[in-house]
């Protein structure tokens, strides 16, 4: 089968690709860099004009003066001019609603190429997109990633997409992806109650894993706990990191001899990896009811993560033992976890391979690109 992947946030589609290949497909994937994590891609859209210095002189004064970015438009024109190269696919998927990254008219015009010179069309819930966005809204006790904005509006300045994602010109791309589609597949819980009730909706496919990429090594505890926090300041609040330093700032008093804290912001990627890999707990997020995929890359490492592990993602995999932290925006629940795993370091250890043996079953790229396949041939 021949298969386009558009577009790349976590690595999903890369790892989608991998199980493809395995199975004997010929998947491209068509993307820009995401900025430092410069994912694999077959097909390059990333901006490179614009990273000229005089260019980006241009483009800075252009963005103060009407914060819209040219380079966004260049992602546009790369596209455009590829698009020569997107037919005749027997499936295509976008990695949501909105997978070039360009002027909304213009993804609208460039979607529609897809949609009429392919033969099916796929869109993943994944990131922000409308019919997520509008429900999250709608339901202000839904554990969300709008969570903090709908509690404090003077947030805002962190949710500034807000507006853009209900847009009139953004609501057509949307409509006009639902209506033509041949399905909608969401990919953990958080999007799966926005999702449910629209006809279009397929189903839910977990994240693919490609651990056998990931190296690791058993968690040895010498001397002290390790635990990391990697800060990125545009989700500061949007992940609840501010409750997760509260939490550590008392770990840090309670605990001196016991741990090493690490927090990272803004750091190379190579480095961010290089320290996250010495450590024994991460802390990823706070308003999310599954996990996202530096989460699930965590865990495959048999690192304990603090994470989305609610209810409803117990239930739904039918677990009985704990394979990562249920993080909620409480300061003090998150002071107890931690130190009841600081003075038991034996269930790190446990809770790690527990971690590892999830990902495996539940996230093996193989096995996720086959339900991928079952979707794709079905609608």
């Amino acid at each position: 089968m021949k298969i386009l992947l558009v577009g790349e946030y976590s690595r999903l589609h890369n790892s989608l690709k991998e199980g493809l290949i395995k199975l004997g497909h010929d998947p491209k994937i068509v993307s820009y860099s995401n900025g430092f994590r410069n994912f694999p891609t077959d097909y390059s859209i990333d901006y490179t004009f614009c990273r000229l210095k005089f260019v980006n002189y241009i483009r800075q004064a252009i963005y103060k003066l009407s914060n819209f970015d040219i380079a966004n438009l260049e992602h546009g024109l790369r596209f455009y001019f590829l698009l020569s190269k997107f037919k005749d696919y027997d499936v295509v998927q976008f990695i949501n609603e909105r997978p070039i990254k360009t002027t909304k008219r213009f993804e609208l015009y460039l979607i529609k190429k897809i949609f009429s010179n392919n033969k099916k069309v796929f869109v993943l819930s994944c990131g922000v997109d409308y019919q997520t966005l509008k429900y999250d809204l709608s339901n202000k006790d839904k554990k969300s990633l709008l969570q903090p904005y709908l509690q404090n509006t003077e947030l805002g300045k962190y949710y500034e997409y807000i507006p853009e994602y209900l847009s009139a010109n953004y609501k057509k791309i949307h409509d006009f992806i639902f209506k033509n589609c041949n399905g909608v597949i969401v990919t953990d819980l958080d999007y799966i109650e926005a999702n449910k009730t629209h006809s279009k909706f397929t189903k839910l496919i977990p994240y693919p894993i490609n651990y056998e990429k990931l190296v690791f090594h058993e968690q040895i505890i010498e001397e002290k706990i390790i635990i990391f926090l990697g800060i990125n300041q545009y989700s500061y609040y949007q992940k609840g990191i501010n409750y997760f330093e509260k939490a550590l700032k008392q770990i840090e008093v309670k605990y001196p001899n016991k741990v090493e804290i690490i927090k990272t912001q803004n750091v190379p990627y190579a480095e961010y990896i290089n320290l996250y890999n010495k450590s024994h707990i991460l802390l990823d997020q706070a308003f999310t009811y599954d996990q996202g995929y530096n989460a699930l890359e965590a865990m495959a490492k048999e690192k304990v993560v603090f994470t989305g592990a609610e209810t409803e993602f117990t239930e739904y995999y039918k677990l009985t033992e704990r394979v990562c932290i249920n993080a909620i925006p409480d300061v003090d629940y998150l002071v107890n976890e931690l130190s009841f795993l600081i003075e038991n370091p034996e269930e790190i250890i446990a809770i790690g391979k527990r971690a590892r043996s999830f990902v495996e079953k539940e996230h093996n790229y193989i096995k996720i690109a086959q339900e991928y396949l079952n979707v794709w041939n079905q609608n």
